[in-house]
């Protein structure tokens, strides 16, 4: 499954629900205060923008945004919303005009690129991009083996009404796919898949060291909340060295 493929017109439509979901309110508004706040008045890009869920408001907020984006459904979504330039290409290569004092990644987008490589080719994009000093965060998941029963490799990670979400893992390549189940009136089911490749927050930061950043903070969410053991989750900020 190429990743142009898995982001498609009906796929854009179906991702952009404005004030629901992973657009509510309660979920930007904490990202996009504290990515305002480590932009510092500079100039900000996201990789992966997609159809603008945390640009849009940052944009508003009076911070110059640019964007790195792979899908044209998901790129056309953002533009009936605002005119903010896009460099249509993969995160790991493409290269935007200028540089910046903030590069972000946000809702676990780093793992839809499947091979290690390519993600620490992700880093090394970020670093490229940044002025001395500047940050690069990440927002992802922490691998949920611990929820794998012994000798399966499926997890049921969401079921309600018409929607049935499910798991499955290949832990020699750190792989996953996830299926998305949306049931009818009828007897049959609609399917999406997204495959990614889970990385583990030690694993990142050797990433980050790799292209030049140190670790400058972890937290449990944008609110800044203690990164523990139990965190489903992490902000992860990665520095270059300069001023």
């Amino acid at each position: 499954m190429r990743q142009e493929d898995i982001w498609d017109v009906e796929t854009a439509e179906r991702y952009d629900t404005p004030g629901r979901g992973v657009f509510a309110a309660e979920v930007v508004e904490p990202a996009v205060a504290r990515l305002a706040a480590l932009a510092g008045g500079g100039r900000v890009l996201e990789f992966a923008i997609g159809t603008g869920r945390v640009a849009v408001p940052l944009a508003a907020r009076g911070i110059s945004v640019t964007g790195i984006e792979l899908s044209r459904p998901m790129l056309a979504k953002l533009h009936e919303k605002a005119d903010i330039p896009v460099v249509v290409g993969d995160m790991a290569t493409a290269t935007a005009p200028g540089r910046y004092s903030l590069v972000y990644l946000v809702y676990n987008t780093i793992g839809n690129l499947l091979t290690q490589d390519e993600q620490v080719e992700c880093f090394r994009n970020a670093a490229r991009h940044l002025d001395p000093g500047g940050r690069f965060v990440i927002e992802l998941g922490v691998p949920e083996l611990r929820r794998l029963p012994p000798g399966q490799d499926a997890v049921v990670f969401g079921a309600e009404s018409g929607y049935l979400g499910v798991d499955t893992y290949d832990t020699v390549r750190q792989h996953l796919v996830s299926h998305h189940f949306r049931f009818g009136d009828g007897r049959e089911a609609r399917l999406g898949r997204c495959p990614q490749r889970y990385i583990w927050p030690a694993e990142l930061d050797l990433m980050g060291r790799l292209a030049g950043f140190e670790l400058e903070s972890r937290h449990a969410d944008w609110a800044g909340a203690e990164f523990t053991a139990k965190s489903p989750s992490h902000v992860s900020v990665y520095r270059l060295p300069g001023r």
